[in-house]
């Protein structure tokens, strides 16, 4: 059924029914001792609170985290932040949802980004290189999941498409550094620009909720990465063992800092250019997206960025 009413829509005072996505959901307890439920409601433009005061515990029984349900509810102002008071609760069936009304999606189509990102494998010199990144993109599990796997949970790309959407922005830009300083292995950079994050594809799960995957949370992407690479060069029997060396390398330091989950610091002038540029892009990213969603309230600074630790100012962006 077609989804009418959107967070970004909803303005106190409004009385909806409508389906989203419950992001969070927690049965509590007033001091009287009366059950209610806290909610997080969402959908791709954004995310409300909600409380369901009456018949809680029976309702509580009736969904659960990651289902879309029905509701009739009214949009109030509690200390100036929108909340959704709920008096009616309903399953959807899979027929009655359209899942991309319900997480965010890159705003570049991924085809296209797709198809830009093969150009550069094919711009790769290095035969081995190349045999490996097409043995790895040719294989459509992996070339499906990469388009539509997000880059994190939640610090920078959350949203469908983002994995692709960061890999391409980070290989763009390694493509000028590596034009811009001399007697660098640009080969090796961009191939390990391309597959620094390629162990985000199993790392998430992301078919209602963007969350970790059992593997993701014991292992992480980047061993995962790592035995990814590891497992597709024993395939092609000629790779050299030293440039699968310094491959993997870029993969297993490319957080650049131990306490930031690499196995390993950036030991060669490769290694810490992928760093560098990742983290950059990583951190424009979650910078330009905290400030579109900061509340526009007139100010030139955005709340509280837990993360980054600091305020953000929104300056000219936020006027633009």
């Amino acid at each position: 059924m077609v989804k009418q009413i959107y967070v970004s829509d909803i303005k106190k005072g409004d009385r909806l029914s409508e389906r989203f996505l419950v992001k969070e959901k927690i049965l509590a307890y007033s001091q009287k001792g009366a059950p209610y439920l806290n909610l997080k409601l969402g959908d791709k433009s954004g995310q409300v609170e909600a409380k369901v005061w009456d018949n809680a515990a029976e309702l509580d029984g009736l969904f659960k985290k990651g289902d879309i349900i029905l509701i009739k509810a009214q949009a109030q102002s509690y200390k100036n932040i929108l909340q959704l008071s709920i008096s009616e609760i309903k399953t959807s069936l899979p027929e009655e949802i359209d899942l991309s009304d319900y997480l965010p999606t890159a705003r570049q189509d991924a085809n296209l980004m797709l198809a830009e990102l093969m150009k550069y494998v094919d711009d790769i010199g290095n035969p081995h290189l190349t045999a490996l990144l097409k043995s790895l993109f040719d294989d459509e599990e992996i070339r499906n999941r990469f388009q539509l796997a997000p880059a994190a949970k939640g610090f920078h790309h959350v949203y469908l498409g983002g994995l692709l959407e960061h890999t391409l922005s980070v290989v763009r830009l390694l493509d000028q550094v590596t034009r811009h300083y001399q007697g660098l292995n640009r080969d090796l950079i961009m191939a390990g620009g391309i597959l620094h994050d390629l162990g985000k594809i199993y790392e998430f799960n992301y078919d209602r909720l963007i969350d970790y995957s059992d593997e993701g949370r014991l292992i992480g992407h980047i061993v995962m990465g790592a035995e990814m690479i590891t497992e597709r060069i024993a395939r092609l029997p000629s790779f050299p063992a030293s440039l699968a060396i310094e491959l993997k390398h870029l993969i297993l330091s490319h957080h650049g800092m131990l306490e930031y989950g690499s196995p390993k610091l950036p030991n060669t002038v490769e290694a810490i250019i992928v760093h560098m540029v990742d983290d950059l892009d990583a951190k424009i990213n979650a910078f330009q997206e905290y400030i579109k969603a900061s509340p526009d309230d007139n100010s030139n600074w955005t709340p509280f960025h837990r993360l980054f630790d600091r305020y953000i100012y929104k300056g000219s962006a936020a006027k633009s």
